[in-house]
């Protein structure tokens, strides 16, 4: 399964949201920071901001000392309820042709059997806060230990 380019940075918007009280102290970030946080254009970044707004999963500040937070709502969302609010594409296969219907679309089992992936994807995900993400402690590399200042041989 894989998630529109919109519905991954939108995610990471958020996790980055849910981190910010503890990077900036505040909580606001705006969408200028946020568009090089996520390494994303600012104008693409603004279209998320705005539908993530519309889902009340943010809260939006004008001005100049505006800027983005993440609402009460937003800090309770699930990965799967985003994805599933945000993706337009539901279909995992694509069961038209330039021509037309697939042939085999009448005795075919592949797409509801996809379908039911999808549906498996999306209920794991609803699992996952988002906010809970903010949170991973980073992983040491296996060749390096805590403290170590060397780098690693290769």
């Amino acid at each position: 399964m894989r998630i529109n380019a919109f519905s991954d940075v939108s995610l990471r918007v958020l996790i980055l949201l849910a981190a910010a009280p503890a990077a900036a102290g505040s909580g606001v970030m705006t969408s200028s920071a946020l568009s090089l946080a996520v390494g994303t254009p600012y104008h693409h970044v603004t279209k998320i901001v705005a539908r993530l707004h519309e889902l009340d999963l943010i809260e939006v500040t004008r001005g100049r000392a505006g800027g983005v937070r993440i609402s009460p709502a937003g800090r309770q969302v699930t990965v799967g309820w985003v994805l599933r609010a945000l993706e337009t594409r539901t279909d995992v296969a694509d069961c038209e042709t330039p021509n037309g219907a697939c042939p085999l679309l009448d005795g075919c089992g592949l797409r509801g059997a996809l379908g039911r992936a999808r549906d498996a994807f999306y209920s794991e995900l609803e699992n996952v806060v988002v906010a809970s993400l903010a949170h991973q402690p980073r992983l040491a590399s296996p060749s390096r230990t805590p403290g170590s200042t060397s780098l690693p041989v290769r």
